[in-house]
């Protein structure tokens, strides 16, 4: 009884580590995005509640390690309709989603990690977030910048009932470090954690999101929410030491 005791103590770190979904290589090449990403929303769409067209062209590898997004200012692009009203495109832009679903399972959760260079400029609109599969919500902004100076976490539960925290954000210029906890509470709902450079900044619950897919999009819109006009000039978005795992 005591050596079957030992040999079960031995083993549960190794039952209890946590699975990585996506690894921190996913943007050493072209070859290990698309592993794991595709290109614009990940349902099949490539413009989004804004005035950018997302397309391949503007998403790359520019460095081993680091993906870029590129939003170009352009005219003469056909408009976009969504909510039955129409969205001039001025951008050229890119987004991408990844090809996995991520689902909260009963007692377990997931972490959502990376370092994001993101401008705060009037009229661009970065984000690294989560949506659902099936009808909406869930939705999960584990980072939105909407051309304030500040960068947004929020989490849905309808389109009137959220919770926010808007956070000043200084140096845009530079990398900062996001992470974000989804952990199943009883069941049914889930807890919300952000950190922001290490420093948790809010916690918020989202109702009945347990067992419900996820998509989620790494993405620079322009405009829409974040004002206009934006800028004329090229716009950039990058992100490196992406990780996914479970709790």
């Amino acid at each position: 009884m005591r050596t079957s005791l030992l040999a079960r103590a031995l083993l549960l770190p190794f039952c209890l580590a946590a699975d990585t979904l996506i690894p921190s290589t996913v943007f050493d090449t072209t070859a290990t995005l698309e592993q794991y990403f595709t290109y614009n929303y990940p349902w099949g769409g490539d413009t989004h509640n804004g005035g950018a067209r997302m397309d391949k062209a503007h998403v790359s590898i520019a460095s081993a390690g680091t993906l870029t997004i590129t939003a170009q200012h352009v005219t003469g692009q056909p408009p976009a309709t969504h909510g039955g009203n129409q969205i001039a495109i001025n951008y050229l832009s890119g987004a991408i989603g990844a090809k996995q679903h991520f689902t909260v399972p009963k007692g377990g959760g997931l972490i959502f990690s990376g370092s994001f260079q993101a401008t705060t400029t009037k009229g661009t609109w970065p984000a690294f977030w989560l949506t659902a599969v099936n009808g909406w919500p869930p939705e999960v902004d584990m980072a939105e910048w909407k051309g304030s100076g500040k960068i947004s976490f929020n989490t849905f539960n309808t389109s009137s009932v959220l919770s926010w925290k808007d956070v000043a954000y200084s140096n845009p210029g530079t990398f900062h470090d996001i992470k974000c906890q989804v952990r199943d509470l009883n069941g049914q709902d889930v807890q919300v954690k952000y950190w922001l450079n290490g420093v948790e900044v809010t916690t918020h619950y989202g109702k009945d999101y347990t067992g419900k897919p996820l998509y989620l999009i790494i993405n620079l819109q322009m405009e829409g929410s974040s004002g206009s006009p934006g800028p004329t000039t090229n716009t950039t978005y990058s992100v490196k030491n992406l990780l996914v795992t479970t709790l």
